[in-house]
């Protein structure tokens, strides 16, 4: 009784606690730093503290041939509706409705021979956002932490104040929230921060930028009161892992709330009007612009989810409305990012679960759309890499004429994640406890992508 009168009278209970601790303490332990920092030099490399990513999660699974892998060739039912314009490589083909990804390829590159052969939502997005194969439509808990929960974990932010690991403006797979975005057994301190909402609206405004109702700055900025408050909730936050290294990093949580860099971050009234035009005026463009504007602030890692991509029916009609605002927001961002000097220290991924079925179904959704689209395929996708000091203009493999099969130099999730690690000075080989007090290394079996590392 006493305990909980006390949390009355302070105003700052463990709900309360709960809701300012999860703001800002997705850093990493002075140990942890140094340990993965000593991993990369015995391995020969050195962290690259400078790098930051984004990732561009196309949620439902792109269909390769209508965005970075058409057959303009092959017959009418594998081609598909879309037609194939030339870009910035020679030789290299996107879809009319990308003209934008045209004008920024010798600048990135494609990874056109990625496969896993699975076609479950839930199996194919967890492999492919944590490298390994894990949860899956029967069993949807994540087993594995996603790629930019080890990065948050073993690297941090760039600069103090800030979290090291943002998604917006829907952070989910397959509806989880964060879902295989999250950290799994590396806890919740390492699932990333939720900035959820719209920001092509007027009104957004991020979520836990703002104390919680009844703590005003003083009391929060007093160290004697975060003490007090900590060794009130320590052993419940303890039982439930949420903030692993509390005792060096209680601060953490507190700087985003009463600093104003993060809250700087988001404000895109800050932003000239016409970059944001071109952007798009949509949630996904101002989107990709609070990214650029994040790692600009010391973000490590920003994930964008853009769902919407199950075209099982439709499909032609599907992507003139989803294709040139995709083709804004990353055509932007990369020229942007460009324009400032920050495309070399941030690399950028555009990927989904899974690709689409070569050949388009006959009717669609039955008794629904009478319009063709694409099922589930996991047997040949691709992905859109660059920047972070990563080649440009390269196509790494391929898919056989139809689009079904990669045809050369076959390339899986795993690869992918440990080729990006590898980017960052990580040591795929570094290994955490899952929950069961079983030793996993980050990289698992992947191999690094050598074309996309000189």
């Amino acid at each position: 009784m006493q305990e909980r009168d006390n949390r009355h009278r302070t105003n700052f209970g463990r709900r309360t606690f709960l809701k300012v601790g999860s703001l800002g303490l997705t850093g990493l332990s002075l140990a942890d730093l140094l340990r993965a920092k000593s991993r990369a030099d015995a391995a020969g490399g050195r962290v690259r503290d400078d790098l930051s990513v984004i990732l561009v999660w196309l949620d439902g699974g792109p269909p390769q041939h209508e965005t970075y892998d058409p057959k303009p060739d092959a017959p009418a039912e594998f081609r598909g509706p879309l037609k194939a314009i030339p870009t910035a490589v020679p030789g290299v083909f996107l879809p009319e409705l990308m003209p934008r990804h045209a004008r920024v390829m010798d600048r990135m590159s494609i990874i056109r021979s990625l496969h896993h052969e699975n076609g479950d939502h839930f199996a194919a997005a967890h492999w492919m956002l944590t490298g390994f194969l894990g949860s899956n439509a029967a069993n949807l808990a994540p087993q594995y932490p996603s790629a930019g929960s080890v990065v948050s974990r073993l690297m941090g932010a760039k600069k103090p104040g800030m979290p090291a690991y943002v998604g917006l403006p829907r952070t989910h797979s397959i509806g989880l929230a964060p879902g295989y975005h999250g950290a799994a057994y590396l806890g919740v301190a390492y699932n990333p921060f939720n900035a959820d909402g719209n920001p092509n609206n007027d009104r957004y405004k991020v979520p836990n930028l703002s104390l919680p109702k009844g703590v005003d700055r003083d009391r929060v900025s007093s160290r004697r009161t975060l003490l007090t408050a900590f060794d009130q909730t320590r052993r419940d936050v303890d039982t439930s892992g949420l903030m692993t290294g509390l005792d060096r990093f209680e601060q953490q949580a507190f700087e985003l709330v009463l600093g104003d860099n993060a809250r700087r971050a988001f404000d895109l009234s800050q932003e000239d009007p016409r970059l944001r035009d071109r952007y798009l005026r949509h949630e996904w463009g101002q989107s990709a612009l609070v990214a650029r504007r994040l790692v600009e602030a010391g973000v490590r890692f920003v994930t964008l989810t853009f769902g919407g991509w199950d075209f099982h029916s439709s499909l032609e009609k599907g992507m003139h409305r989803v294709l040139p605002v995709l083709d804004a927001a990353v055509g932007s961002l990369i020229e942007d990012l460009e324009s400032r000097g920050m495309l070399d220290k941030t690399i950028v991924m555009v990927m989904g679960e899974f690709g689409r079925t070569p050949r388009m179904n006959n009717a669609g959704i039955a008794g629904v759309d009478p319009h063709p689209g694409r099922d589930h395929w996991g047997n040949v996708m691709s992905v859109l890499i660059g920047g972070g000091g990563l080649p440009k203009g390269r196509i790494i493999g391929a898919s056989n004429a139809r689009g079904e099969v990669p045809k050369d130099r076959p390339v899986r999730p795993q690869d992918l994640i440990v080729t990006l690690y590898n980017q960052l000075g990580l040591d795929p080989q570094t290994t955490f406890y899952n929950h069961s007090g079983r030793p996993v290394t980050i990289g698992g079996d992947g191999q690094v992508v050598r074309e996309l590392v000189g």
